[in-house]
């Protein structure tokens, strides 16, 4: 993805040796410790109706570069995570060997996966040369650079969280005052819903779903509560906050659509029910009376909590496959399956809260630039300060 200040790039296969995050752009003296990383890769792991990868994978990070004594070094930050799937793999998926009679070609494309698009895209006969890079398990890595962003942010009082709002037909229908009481209520479910006596309903529709083959989709929401007024800009189109974290959850394996505050709800409301009032007291300078826009006015944050919806399709796995064609043969047949979930919302809002963080840790550090953390609390406090008088 396209970002300013911050650069980062992942690699690894779904069934590889494991996975690398590079990191570049975070400043020096900031804390950062192999637990807190390996907390938010937990997160990731969890929420009912994941498949049986999530019972063999423990994912913990290894820092190999940017970091020394718990403080990064404002050089770029490497980051590596092993596969433990890998030993089951070995002959599959060894990197110099000579594939044996054991490897079977993947010649079956799934719709809705990558499968048959990235054949043709890079000239490959055996698919799972596309499948295995194309896979979900890569916002492993993605998260582990988000807890990094993450950690960043918190220097300066932004908090990020998430939850569920609906798997499939259910939905929990809650009011966005308190955001941080729904990120921790959803803490405590199995689903990330934050109605957590809820749950059995939930489970109980997943596995009838389950039972008939089939998987399914959902929403989310990501938000950041914190987040100082001034970041992105209007002067061009690629510098507008909003557009920047579009772009970065459209590149989340499997989302199709996402909004920002109301979302699509604003066009069925008339201007004076969307557009969020202004109001000034003192002592606490400016301030909205809502935020249907979600936080960001003309490309930039207003200083009201950010809040990102996501929505994300079924699975493309299917337990009872759709129709495709054979590559090879091109005579047509069942898809071909592969170890999958019946649904991955929750740890879709996971990752979302960590594209959230990579994208308002980069625009931070436009707005605020230094090399150690000292000088850009300086500069931030000072800024705030002009917010704070204007």
């Amino acid at each position: 993805m396209s970002l300013r200040i911050l650069r980062f790039l992942t690699a690894g296969e779904s069934h590889g040796k494991g996975l690398v995050a590079i990191l570049e752009g975070i400043p020096a003296n900031l804390t950062l410790t192999e637990d807190y990383i390996n907390t938010h890769l937990a997160r990731r792991q969890k929420g009912y109706g994941r498949g049986g990868r999530m019972k063999i994978e423990k994912d913990k990070v290894e820092f190999l570069s940017g970091v020394r004594f718990k403080k990064t070094l404002g050089s770029p930050i490497a980051m590596w995570i092993k596969n433990r799937d890998y030993e089951n793999w070995k002959e599959k998926m060894d990197p110099q060997g000579d594939p044996s009679d054991a490897v079977v070609p993947f010649t079956k494309p799934r719709p809705g996966h990558a499968d048959l698009a990235g054949g043709i895209k890079y000239n490959q006969r055996d698919l799972r040369n596309i499948l295995e890079r194309a896979s979900a398990r890569e916002t492993a890595a993605r998260v582990a650079v988000g807890s990094v962003c993450r950690r960043f942010l918190e220097e300066f009082g932004i908090r990020i969280g998430s939850y569920v709002e609906s798997i499939g037909e259910l939905s929990v229908e809650v009011e966005e005052k308190d955001l941080l009481k729904l990120h921790e209520l959803a803490e405590t479910s199995d689903l990330r819903i934050p109605e957590p006596s809820r749950d059995d309903e939930f489970k109980a529709y997943i596995d009838s779903v389950k039972e008939r083959g089939e998987s399914l989709g959902g929403r989310f929401v990501v938000f950041a509560v914190g987040v100082p007024p001034g970041l992105g800009s209007h002067v061009q189109w690629d510098r507008r906050i909003d557009g920047r974290i579009a772009q970065a959850f459209m590149s989340i394996q499997a989302i199709k659509a996402v909004e920002i505050g109301l979302g699509v709800e604003a066009s069925k409301r008339v201007g004076s029910q969307v557009h969020d009032e202004i109001g000034w007291e003192e002592g606490r300078g400016f301030f909205r009376y809502s935020n249907n826009l979600g936080g960001t006015e003309g490309g930039i944050t207003n200083g009201m909590p950010v809040v990102v919806r996501a929505t994300m399709k079924p699975i493309p796995t299917l337990k009872n496959p759709l129709r495709s064609v054979d590559i090879e043969t091109k005579e047509p047949l069942k898809a071909g399956k592969e170890r999958t979930d019946v649904v991955a919302v929750p740890a879709a809002s996971v990752v979302g809260e960590a594209m959230l963080a990579i994208v308002l840790a980069d625009a931070f550090l436009e707005k605020f630039g230094g090399d150690f953390l000292e000088e850009i609390k300086e500069r931030f406090e000072a800024y705030m300060e002009h917010v704070r008088s204007f």
